[in-house]
């Protein structure tokens, strides 16, 4: 049986930043990120656990500022701070696994999200499986 996106789904992130803002929430990071992110920064693990991160009932999540956007994310340009770094469950946005388990889940990722709303390019279903399969193994979930 193959998925219901075989023939691909349309996303081209645009830039706009709108999944870094907004309501306070959670990004949650596994081990990997912690250390990918501390790279990036220049920073032991530990100091940028200290300096980044806040335990959610016992996950590790980063900071957020007081308004709900990440703390990476930078306004003046609508980017992100720590790109090349940035933990999985941003990387694999919005390939996560409940968002496309069906064309309804899907549906809501383009009412939220400008770049699902593009005709082109095609992201393949093989990539879209691997990507939501990268935060499945990962231990954010």
């Amino acid at each position: 049986m193959s998925d219901w996106f075989e023939p691909g789904l349309p996303f081209h992130c645009t830039g706009c930043g709108d999944c870094c803002t907004g309501a306070p929430g959670f990004v949650w990071l596994d081990e990997a990120d912690v250390l990918r992110l501390a790279t990036k920064l220049g920073l032991d693990t530990a100091e940028f656990t200290r300096k980044h991160v806040r335990m959610v009932g016992g996950r590790p999540s980063l900071y957020e500022r007081f308004n709900g956007d990440c703390e990476f994310f930078m306004p003046e340009t609508r980017g992100c701070g720590v790109y090349e770094g940035r933990p999985t469950q941003c990387r694999t946005y919005p390939f996560w696994p409940h968002l496309i388990e069906s064309p309804e889940a899907w549906e809501s990722v383009r009412r939220e999200c400008e770049g699902a709303r593009v005709l082109e390019p095609l992201i393949s279903a093989e990539s879209v499986r691997a990507r939501a399969a990268e935060l499945r193994r990962s231990r954010v979930r």
